[in-house]
């Protein structure tokens, strides 16, 4: 019981965080107005802009910024104890995280649907706004190859979760083609649409593929290679055609299966099954670094991740239709991410220990199953490790009411591989973005184009991920950097808000100004951390990118101090 008594505790305080703190920082901090005109609105071409109920743009941003992160950071994080993970996840996401991503949503509603990295140039000036560039660009190329590799390793791990991923493609474009061609209203095409998923779901465990090798790949470089064209496809289609739709009942997917997850978490908690077997803290584990900082940097999207400013300032933007949805779609969006990842933090720390297979065949539960899986750093840190405890331990749980076992295991495995397939659609079409913002600033209008540019961010993410080999596996080589530079973009996000609420006038800007010194002060402290492990290592790869993430940090940093305290100097053509 006690794992429930959290689970609902974290759900209570995230409903009262909502309405105090999130709806103070709207009206008070923020003073949302539908009185401005939204970007959605004001350059409305049916593309990219396009004005979206909030219900709508609310999936398709939760399910964005959602993507693998909220599970495989906790699913690490734990190893330090449930207690301290959970705390980060819990009051990281109120106070820090959500008020990151509205804040970066509402800024860039309120500067032409801009992108944080345009933003930071008008608030400071041209110099940070050409390393804000640069941090996005290297943070949205690891996120391409990454998500790739993810859908990739998924698809290996669980067969019996491609056929519905795949589906749910022809799904959404026909929820899409519904709505906004034919006018069927959104909550019976909704129920059509999910019914159709779920039925793909049971084909599913019937009908497993494993992806052959082909052309001298082995089955993840297939899999890469078709993600990639995929991603390519997908973010040069308007918005309403696949990217909002698919979103969208993904986002309903995700709302069953944590309301699933919390069913059986309830319903295995009274029948005693379910009880945290995880120590409560373990400062120390085997082979893992301080937990400061590494916790803050480890469990990312969960509390508060960069690469939520980039989506808020990015593709949401640009789809809300009035100023007040931003509440809803930006900071809800974030608590509601939070609420899932203390669900990982259940499942990793209660759910696996009521049933464990190991290799060789035997059942663990209890504190040996939690022990076998984070016996050490190395042994729980991998992407496969990560995925598993979650998907185990969800399983467990979502068996207790009735579901069997090997299809909640199918239900998760979709799950997984769909928000990490939504993340690449997503994370594609933005680095387009960023790559047609600098064709105009350096005044090259021949990446310019939807087409060239959306072509040089699957390519550049290809070459970082066959970059090791036929595998797709390359960006593993840049994924120790990712926790870190993720985070420095979310501290250097805050410092943008902090500058634009300082000239407002007030004390309003200390609302993010605090949660900016905070995650400036962690990042910095990790990044030169693992600056001194890659010396060690003689890895000069990483070492030169982490030396550049490190000087983009401290220039942003000082030059956005130094705006607020004395002013700052717009870009020229900003």
């Amino acid at each position: 019981m006690d794992a429930v008594l959290i689970m609902i505790a974290v759900f209570i305080g995230y409903i009262a965080a909502y309405n105090l703190y999130g709806k103070f920082i709207g009206s008070k901090i923020f003073k949302l107005t539908n009185d401005n005109i939204t970007p959605a609105k004001e350059f409305e071409d049916g593309m990219d802009y396009v004005p979206t109920k909030r219900g709508v743009i609310f999936g398709h941003h939760f399910t964005s910024i959602a993507g693998t992160g909220p599970i495989v950071g906790p699913a690490i994080g734990v190893i330090w104890g449930w207690v301290p993970a959970l705390i980060w996840i819990f009051l990281g996401s109120i106070i820090m995280g959500a008020v990151h991503d509205f804040g970066a949503l509402v800024l860039s509603l309120r500067n032409q649907g801009k992108s944080i990295s345009d933003i930071a140039g008008k608030y400071i000036n041209r110099r940070t706004q050409t390393v804000f560039f640069i941090i996005v660009f290297l943070e949205l190329l690891i996120l391409v190859a990454i998500f790739g590799m993810i859908i990739a390793i998924i698809f290996h791990m669980f067969p019996q979760s491609v056929l519905p991923v795949w589906c749910e493609i022809p799904i959404a474009i026909a929820l899409g083609y519904a709505i906004y061609k034919k006018g069927v209203g959104v909550v019976k095409a909704t129920v059509i649409a999910v019914f159709l998923m779920y039925v793909t779901v049971v084909m599913g465990h019937y009908l497993p593929y494993d992806m052959p090798a082909m052309w001298g790949l082995p089955a993840t470089g297939v899999w890469s290679f078709f993600l990639f064209i995929y991603a390519f496809i997908a973010s040069t289609l308007a918005v309403t055609t696949l990217l909002q739709p698919r979103d969208y009942i993904n986002a309903w997917q995700l709302f069953i299966a944590m309301g699933l997850i919390v069913f059986g978490a309830i319903a295995s908690g009274f029948t005693g099954e379910l009880h945290i077997v995880a120590p409560a803290i373990q400062a120390t584990p085997q082979g893992a670094p301080s937990m400061w900082p590494f916790l803050f940097i480890t469990i990312a999207c969960g509390a508060i991740s960069g690469f939520h400013a980039v989506v808020s300032s990015g593709t949401s933007a640009k789809q809300v239709a009035r100023e007040e949805d931003a509440l809803a779609v930006g900071y809800g969006s974030m608590i509601t991410e939070g609420f899932l990842a203390s669900l990982v933090i259940v499942a990793t720390a209660a759910g696996i220990g009521m049933a464990y297979q190991v290799k060789d065949g035997a059942l663990l539960t209890g504190t040996a199953a939690w022990t076998h899986h984070y016996a050490s750093w190395a042994a729980s840190a991998g992407l496969g490790s990560k995925v598993s405890a979650f998907v185990i331990g969800a399983a467990n749980m979502i068996a207790s009411v009735g579901v069997p076992r090997e299809i909640a295991i199918v239900i998760m495995g979709v799950f997984v591989a769909s928000f990490a397939g939504t993340s690449l659609d997503t994370a594609t079409r933005l680095q387009r973005y960023i790559v047609q913002e600098i064709g105009i600033r350096i005044h090259a209008k021949g990446i310019t184009g939807k087409y060239i540019a959306t072509l040089i961010a699957v390519i550049s993410a290809m070459i970082v991920a066959y970059s090791t080999g036929a595998d797709g596996k390359g960006a593993l080589k840049l994924w120790p950097l990712f926790g870190a530079v993720n985070q420095t973009l979310a501290a250097l996000a805050l410092i943008v808000m902090t500058i634009y609420l300082k000239k407002k006038g007030g004390i309003k800007y200390m609302f993010t100004l605090l949660p900016a010194l905070f995650m400036i002060i962690m990042t910095v402290w990790a990044l030169f951390i693992n600056q001194g492990n890659y010396l060690k290592a003689d890895n000069m790869m990483l070492t030169s990118i982490n030396a550049i993430v490190i000087v983009i940090a401290i220039i942003v940093a000082f030059e956005g101090f130094r705006a607020l305290l004395f002013g700052g100097e717009a870009a020229a053509d900003a």
